[in-house]
């Protein structure tokens, strides 16, 4: 990709980021249309769609060649990622934070070429953090570089894990025991509720680790966060396979280095496999 048009890209997508997340900000402490997608736990507002029409109304005008894939518009169904430049987008990650007020939202905005991902924008502009990634050019907190943590043992690690699909009457029991190895084996567990922010915390090394997959959970919300943890030092792995992440396939494990990535996925495993002896 040459590099003007990379520039290119990545002026367009910071400023539609900035303009995304005005709206973001301004409509938090506002009252909103709640709708649901899957369920409860699937929420989606008025605000969801309108940021999405913006930024991509504006991304083709520019790049009018270009592909999309985004929350609201792309349907159940994902479109096949092909070599064409494709933005990757979710107007609003954390929609159920957003209409409490809780202040982990984020827009995202990401773009693969040749299907690898080049460049990665998370915005939580209620906290004003500012993550971004250009391929092979690092990854920074509001202009900062970041890099991930340097724990090696899990018993040092705070790991991330969403407690929320308890709720799912089919996931309840999988998620119970995954929250209680994971509280049983890292010196700490969080749940916040988004899942491209809480991505960004592994790249910024505040977190080890942060497992994420389930219902809800799609291409957008790992796909940018990728490259910011990659490009900060870290790793995001398949959490079947342990191998490097499709981000089309967005069963996914970041964490600050292959070590401790492969001990979640192990912690994971087992109690997957708990839970099926038990159901026999």
């Amino acid at each position: 990709m040459a590099r003007y048009a990379e520039e290119a890209y990545y002026e367009v997508a910071l400023n539609l980021a900035h303009e995304a997340a005005q709206i973001l900000r301004d409509a938090i402490d506002q009252s909103k249309n709640i709708n649901q997608k899957q369920g409860e736990w699937d929420l989606v507002t008025e605000y969801d769609k309108k940021i999405e029409d913006i930024i991509i109304g504006k991304l083709k005008r520019t790049f009018p060649g270009h592909r999309f894939i985004a929350e609201e518009s792309t349907g159940e169904t994902l479109p096949e990622l092909t070599d064409d430049p494709t933005w990757i987008i979710d107007p609003i990650d954390g929609t159920t934070n957003f209409i409490h007020g809780f202040p982990h939202t984020c827009v995202v905005i990401g773009l693969a070429v040749r299907k690898e991902m080049v460049l990665g924008i998370v915005y939580n502009p209620v906290l004003e953090q500012l993550f971004t990634a250009r391929k092979g050019r690092g990854a920074f907190l509001n202009g900062r570089p970041i890099k991930v943590s340097k724990v090696q043992d899990i018993s040092k690690a705070l790991f991330c894990i969403e407690a929320g699909y308890m709720k799912i009457d089919d996931l309840r029991e999988k998620t119970v025991e995954r929250v209680q190895a994971v509280a049983r084996q890292a010196q700490g567990i969080r749940t916040l509720g988004v899942a491209a922010l809480t991505l960004c915390y592994v790249a910024l090394g505040t977190v080890e680790a942060y497992y994420i997959e389930g219902p809800g959970i799609s291409t957008w919300d790992i796909a940018a966060a990728s490259l910011i943890i990659t490009e900060a030092g870290g790793v995001v792995v398949d959490r079947v396979t342990g191998e490097k992440i499709d981000i089309m396939k967005p069963r996914a494990i970041g964490a600050c280095n292959e070590k401790i990535a492969k001990e979640y996925v192990r912690i994971i495993r087992e109690a997957d496999e708990k839970v099926a002896l038990r159901e026999k």
